[in-house]
């Protein structure tokens, strides 16, 4: 869970406190909404444990379509693969950002030359990280299908743990752990360059400074090493329909499996390559992330409860 919750959006806090209008004012909110925020994350982590609980199911599109019914199922899936699509694109565009920068300064580095004279640094970049992303993608997919089973991996790990004392410990650790990493990126990045702070935190450094090397070669490694998983989250969702209504018609053989699967990821990846590519601004990607990321922290939790509190017998305490 605190893999999850420590994504892409942390490069951009520094940025994003500059938006709030300085460290004063956006401490100040992010002080008061993060007590808010922190109530309706924990609350609907909470909910969605305890609505795993009483269904017996380990995906979240699952609990939502056995709470809520098929209709908000589909809405659900359809608004996961979106938020996961989207999300795949924001590691691209971070991706090529990180090897951008290395590669300027090991062109600087080995041949002694100034960055104007680098003309084709921005292409490296985008294509070095294409490669990097495709080739990892694939190696992960190509395996044997009976090497692969889809149902765990797209389901969060905790929530094999139903008990809810258990997710309300997860969910208040994760969720404080991710408010003192958050808010001192974003304090200390936005005291290190004030208005000039880029989308991007990592990009507002010199490509020469050895300690920002390092954060990026691992942020970077981080991104590329979840990425496939992402995909392949993405892709189960939609699959996994797919081969149910053709099982019923006919037999879903080994080689079709293999081809849609392939096919999917091949559509996946480059379909979020090309956005990576002519959108690479990342705070346009991330404010589509967090407006989708709505619907997961408020609604469909909400829904859970709304749909748990009238079909099951639920005590006064627990209410």
């Amino acid at each position: 869970m605190l893999k999850s919750a420590l994504g892409a959006g942390l490069l951009t806090f520094p940025w994003a406190f500059e938006k709030a209008g300085g460290i004063h004012l956006a401490v100040t909110v992010e002080l008061a909404s993060r007590c808010i925020s922190l109530v309706f994350l924990i609350s609907g982590l909470v909910i969605l444990g305890y609505s795993s609980s009483i269904s017996g199911q380990n995906t979240y599109q699952a609990v939502v379509t056995y709470m809520c019914g098929p209709s908000l199922g589909k809405l659900c899936e359809i608004c996961y693969v979106f938020n996961l699509f989207i999300i795949s694109v924001a590691f691209l565009v971070i991706v090529a950002d990180q090897l951008e920068t290395l590669c300027i300064s090991m062109y600087e580095l080995i041949t002694g030359l100034p960055e104007s004279e680098m003309p084709y640094h921005c292409v490296i970049g985008t294509f070095a990280a294409a490669y990097l992303t495709v080739a990892i993608t694939v190696k992960y997919h190509t395996r044997p299908v009976h090497e692969i089973n889809l149902s765990p991996i797209y389901s969060s790990g905790s929530m094999k743990n139903r008990n809810l004392s258990h997710w309300v410990f997860i969910s208040v650790v994760s969720m404080f752990i991710c408010l003192i990493i958050y808010s001192l990126t974003g304090i200390y990045g936005y005291l290190t360059f004030g208005k000039n702070v880029a989308p991007d935190i990592l990009m507002s450094y010199s490509g020469g400074d050895v300690t920002m090397i390092i954060a990026r070669l691992l942020f970077g490694i981080s991104i590329i090493t979840i990425y496939p998983i992402i995909v392949l989250l993405g892709r189960s969702v939609i699959q996994d329909p797919l081969l149910k209504r053709r099982r019923k018609h006919t037999v879903v053989t080994e080689s079709y499996e293999s081809r849609t699967r392939i096919a999917l990821t091949t559509v996946w990846v480059t379909v979020t390559l090309l956005i990576a590519v002519f959108v690479p601004d990342i705070s346009k990607v991330i404010s589509v992330v967090g407006g989708i990321s709505a619907f997961f922290i408020f609604i469909f939790p909400g829904l859970c409860l709304i749909f748990a509190v009238q079909s099951e017998s639920v005590s006064p305490t627990l209410r």
